[in-house]
C-alpha cells in the first residue's frame, strides 16, 4: 500500500497540471506504479488517491455503514478517470474539478495520510486558522507527553 503522505507544498498549477512532490512520489507503491485517481475531497478539495490505495479505501467503504457506502457512491461519482503521472509526477486535474473547488493559478498540496489532497490557497489557510485556535485551547505541553 502506498504512503504515508504528510507535508504541505504550494506549488502553480500549469495547464491544468499540478507536479506532485518528490517525497510523495516516492511513496507510491510498486503496485501503484504511477497510477492515481482524481476525485473530490473533503473541505472543497480534490482528492488524489493511488490505485491501491483507492481499491483498498472503496473495499473498506463498502463494508461500512450507510454513510460509508454513500460516501464511496459519492467518490466514484466525482472521480475523473484512471490516469498515470506524466514526466516528472505531473497529474492533469479535470477542468471541472478545479471550478468546481476554485483553484486556479496556485494549489497547495497536502498529504492526507492514504491519499493527497489539493487546496485552493484562500480555504487551505482559514480552515488551518480555525484548527490552530482550536488546537491552542484545547491541548496542553501534557497532551504531549505520551
Amino acid at each position: 500500500m502506498s504512503g504515508e503522505f504528510l507535508g504541505i507544498f504550494e506549488n502553480s498549477v500549469h495547464k491544468q497540471r499540478v507536479i506532485i512532490p518528490a517525497c510523495f512520489k516516492k511513496k507510491f507503491s510498486e503496485e501503484s506504479g504511477r497510477t492515481v485517481i482524481v476525485t473530490l475531497g473533503h473541505n472543497n478539495t480534490i482528492a488524489i488517491y493511488p490505485i491501491d490505495n483507492w481499491e483498498t479505501t472503496l473495499e473498506r467503504l463498502k463494508a461500512g455503514d450507510d454513510r460509508s457506502r454513500k460516501l464511496r457512491t459519492q467518490l466514484i461519482d466525482f472521480a475523473m478517470m484512471e490516469q498515470e503521472l506524466e514526466g516528472p509526477g505531473r497529474v492533469r486535474i479535470h477542468e471541472l474539478l478545479l471550478s468546481e473547488v476554485d483553484i486556479s493559478d496556485t494549489v497547495i498540496i497536502k498529504g492526507e495520510g492514504h491519499y493527497i489532497s489539493l487546496w485552493n490557497p484562500k480555504v487551505y489557510h482559514a480552515i488551518r486558522s480555525q484548527k490552530l485556535e482550536l488546537h491552542r485551547t484545547e491541548f496542553t505541553s501534557e497532551d504531549y507527553q505520551i
